[in-house]
């Protein structure tokens, strides 16, 4: 056995994270670590890669009882991990980022200097390795997200990890990015790597897993091998309970036009001239209904997400065409701007551009609703903890206080606070892009739940998820995008994953 942790206890202003939780780890395995959001996977792991130092209980690596003090001294012993949270420094090219804190040296008289060329040379070697076709010397923050998750992959593997930690690492790949990483998460076993891997999606867990450990409320529930456990019992470990069919929402007649999308393009907002070959998005064309699902699929980089961003105002003077909402023209122009005339749009990059972490819970909720609590410019703040505890409750977030910081939250409690934002905002038409994204079994439940009380009240829904299974359950209609343009379009009953993912790869339907 590579690794134990035995009677793991750890808490946060008094209130339990972990409660006496036991885990183990043997040599060329994909372990997964699995758990409803604030079961206590992440606060685990942080333990294990040094984050977190003040627990109790102890940890054994190859039979020697450790204390990791930092994620340095966890890395010095051969521990690494990708957390859910981008560790990249924006600003720093892509080679910086990779050795940050680890640079490769080389003595000379009177002492070292930094190896650039045998820094560059490993890291090549590691982009070969997730197929990765990028500049190294630019700078990490002009790449999407896509790209940063398997840059903190190479980050990961320029240790030699012995024992690599993945946080849902598959968040924001597209299928063939995903497919990529199961290879090197295959190689990596080859070679004796041990891998804890976190995700809450189904067809992962069994598709790499070799074992299966189930946290819930900071408790260990069991540990078995995912060939020997079903995926309803799965299910029964994870929630406490059965889950029987997905709850998806309620098809209903749709009602009057509430946005209408003509010829809309987007282009790269830093684009200083408009060429062919700097559009995200070309000519899209496409209407939203009262009480309608829209869903837009697509790869990573064919243009939905910018479309969504577009839309909202993110880019204002890179958009051109026409907006209709409720028959009237809608000028792009910002997205206090389009609030206020009852549009919100859900990002799917929370860390970057959703969340305000080093804000608290209360705060992040109230951003999108500041003039409803704020008459005359002052801020009502009874009003404003009235809300935010409203929607604590309403969407069962796990926090210890609304004056807790989001960025302490699990990964799927500070999705639900940014949902929460967005319900006090009272929109008319809601922009989801990947709303779903590190969500549990149970919670996706309530997110589907919410969208079937959205289109109950009318609202219009454009939706973005990557689970292809999860879109057409939830669509009314589904159009498909690649590199720009719109290829498809799909009713509910029409729509099949193969058809989408040929759509989505540039097969048209479309004359």
């Amino acid at each position: 056995m590579l690794l134990s942790m035995h009677s793991i206890y750890k808490s946060f202003s008094g209130i339990p994270a972990l409660q006496d939780v036991h885990f183990d780890l043997n040599p060329g395995e994909v372990h997964i670590l699995a758990g409803e959001n604030g079961a206590g996977k992440t606060t685990l792991v942080k333990i294990l890669a040094g984050v977190h130092a003040d627990y109790t209980g102890w940890i054994e690596l190859d039979g020697r009882e450790e204390r990791f003090r930092s994620p340095h001294d966890a890395a010095r012993k051969g521990i690494s991990a990708i957390h859910q949270e981008m560790s990249l420094v924006g600003p720093l090219p892509i080679i910086d980022n990779i050795f940050l804190g680890r640079e490769t040296t080389t003595r000379f008289p009177g002492g070292f200097f930094v190896d650039r060329r045998r820094q560059m040379t490993k890291a090549r070697e590691l982009c070969a390795l997730l197929d990765l076709d990028i500049d190294l010397q630019r700078p990490a923050e002009e790449y999407p997200i896509s790209i940063r998750t398997r840059i903190e992959i190479a980050k990961a593997l320029a240790l030699n990890a012995r024992i690599l930690i993945m946080d849902e690492p598959t968040s924001s790949l597209s299928i063939p990015e995903v497919e990529k990483l199961f290879q090197v998460a295959t190689e990596l076993k080859r070679r004796g790597t041990a891998i804890i891997y976190i995700t809450h999606r189904m067809e992962e867990i069994y598709r790499i897993g070799d074992r299966i450990t189930v946290l819930r409320d900071g408790h260990w529930i069991g540990t078995a091998p995912a060939s020997g456990l079903p995926e309803t019992e799965l299910v029964r470990w994870l929630v406490g309970r059965d889950l029987q069919t997905p709850l998806l929402p309620r098809r209903r007649k749709r009602g009057k036009e509430y946005l209408r999308v003509e010829r809309f393009s987007v282009a790269q907002p830093d684009a200083f001239s408009k060429r062919r070959d700097r559009w995200l998005v070309r000519h899209a064309s496409f209407t939203v209904h009262s009480g309608e699902v829209l869903g837009i699929a697509g790869l990573q980089g064919s243009g939905n997400s910018a479309l969504l961003a577009g839309i909202f105002g993110v880019w204002p003077s890179s958009v051109t065409g026409d907006i209709y909402l409720e028959g009237r023209p809608f000028e792009v122009r910002s997205p206090k701007w389009s609030i206020q005339h009852g549009l919100a749009h859900l990002t799917s990059d929370r860390q970057g551009t959703g969340l305000i972490p080093g804000l608290n819970i209360t705060r992040n909720i109230s951003l999108a609703s500041l003039r409803q609590i704020s008459p005359w410019g002052v801020l009502q703040q009874k009003k404003e903890i009235e809300m935010a505890a409203r929607q604590v409750q309403s969407l069962a977030i796990r926090a210890a206080s609304l004056t807790q910081e989001v960025q302490t939250l699990s990964g799927g409690n500070q999705q639900k606070v940014l949902l929460a934002r967005w319900i006090e905002a009272h929109p008319r038409v809601f922009l989801l892009d990947e709303p779903t994204r590190g969500i549990d079994v149970g919670a996706k439940r309530e997110i589907h739940a919410l969208i079937n009380h959205w289109k109950e009240e009318g609202i219009g829904i454009v939706l973005i998820t990557s689970e292809l299974q999860e879109l057409i359950g939830l669509a009314d209609r589904i159009l498909v995008m690649h590199r720009g343009r719109i290829t498809a379009e799909f009713t509910h009953e029409q729509a099949t994953q193969e058809g989408i993912l040929r759509a989505a790869m540039g097969n048209s339907w479309l004359n």
